[in-house]
């Protein structure tokens, strides 16, 4: 009872200081693990989302000044989960006690609301179906000063993120050693357009790989490309040939500087089958996991195959022919490279129009409104 009444009124605590929660992967190999909304001369937390932001801001979340303790690093089992925990606060998670309201852990629960509803406005989506994915990405290379955006791989993808605090990431089974001194990974969020803004979220950390059995390097990572079904934007067949296959970078997005994606408002790139971004495990992202890949564009017939690991013949491929696509940029939209606009306020949007509040315990809150669908181009600049 005593317990109880000491949890509410932790949590209320932190909803009255009114610091927007939304959420973050928690650990303390992570760069910016103990920073406050006061650290900063503005919310840099690692729950804060990341818009129009420069390099410096964006990158490892603006936190490399703030790095982990020697030797904590996040452990990769290699051909095993890996078990992260995501949240909005620091104090929901498992590392509590160095959280400025102390532990008001809710279970499993990533973002409790408080008007006890699920999912909270923090967590942005409107339901399970709704979810859109998280990645971590992984550099070889120990010195974080050397790493640059397009050296991160993503290796891992849980599609029902940010479902559960505790979220399982698969780790490729030939996932190879780290260098003495550890890798470099991040974790990587976009959600739902129906329950947001234009928003991105990256938290960098140490890891290591363990148990690893093979000693073949990752395939130097390109940019995804967007080649699965989406009806929400008058695509409904997948176009295969436009996928990028093999090793693939992050999406960075949305940010003043140094984007690789260039989708609209209203078509975010999600870690989905829609970037062919497989759930679980991405197995493919090997330097001997293909042995070609053909141009990707949408007339592309040519889908590769992986080889199989102790295969040395070249891979086989099979043909299929894409549906047509368009072959110039849709009216009313705005051209690849157009610098991004900022959205004035987080909103969600039901097709109803029906003005809905929702707020988390961390005084988050989501409003829904009625939002008009937007075409895009499956012609990608890469």
């Amino acid at each position: 009872m005593r317990r109880s009444a000491l949890l509410s009124l932790a949590i209320t605590s932190l909803a009255a200081r009114e610091a927007r929660g939304h959420i973050s992967i928690w650990h303390p190999s992570m760069y910016g693990f103990n920073v406050t909304d006061k650290t900063f001369p503005y919310d840099n937390r690692p729950v804060t989302p990341l818009t129009n932001y420069t390099f410096d801001q964006w990158w490892f979340h603006g936190h490399l000044d703030y790095p982990p303790n020697p030797g904590d690093f996040f452990e990769l089992p290699a051909g095993k989960p890996a078990t992260a925990e995501v949240a909005c606060n620091k104090g929901l998670t498992s590392y509590f006690a160095s959280s400025e309201g102390g532990d008001v852990r809710q279970g499993d629960n990533p973002c409790p609301s408080d008007d006890g509803s699920f999912p909270s406005g923090a967590m942005h989506t409107v339901d399970f179906n709704d979810l859109k994915g998280c990645a971590l990405a992984i550099a070889y290379e120990s010195d974080v000063t050397k790493i640059k955006p397009e050296d991160f791989t993503v290796f891992s993808v849980n599609q029902t993120c940010v479902w559960t605090r505790f979220t399982d990431f698969q780790v490729p089974a030939r996932m190879p050693a780290c260098p003495e001194d550890g890798c470099h990974c991040a974790w990587f969020w976009v959600h739902s357009q129906l329950s947001g803004g234009e928003q991105n979220y990256m938290n960098g950390f140490k890891c290591k790989v363990t148990g690893s059995t093979s000693n073949v390097a990752l395939a130097m990572p390109t940019v995804p490309r967007r080649c699965g079904a989406d009806p929400q934007n008058g695509k409904t067949d997948t176009v295969p040939g436009n996928c990028t296959y093999g090793a693939k970078q992050p999406f960075y997005w949305f940010q003043a500087e140094r984007n690789n994606m260039f989708e609209g408002t209203y078509a975010p790139p999600f870690y989905t089958d829609l970037y062919n971004f497989k759930d679980g495990a991405q197995d493919d992202i090997f330097a001997d996991s293909y042995a070609e890949i053909p141009t990707p564009s949408a007339d592309q017939t040519i889908v590769p195959t992986p080889l199989e690991p102790s295969s040395t013949g070249a891979a086989t491929t099979s043909s299929s022919a894409p549906p047509s696509a368009p072959t110039s940029q849709p009216t009313g939209q705005a051209p690849f490279g157009t610098p991004p606009g900022r959205c004035a306020i987080c909103k969600l949007r039901r097709a109803n129009g029906t003005a809905v509040r929702k707020r988390s315990l961390f005084s988050f809150e989501l409003y829904a409104h009625s939002k008009k669908a937007r075409s895009f181009s499956l012609w990608h600049p890469f």
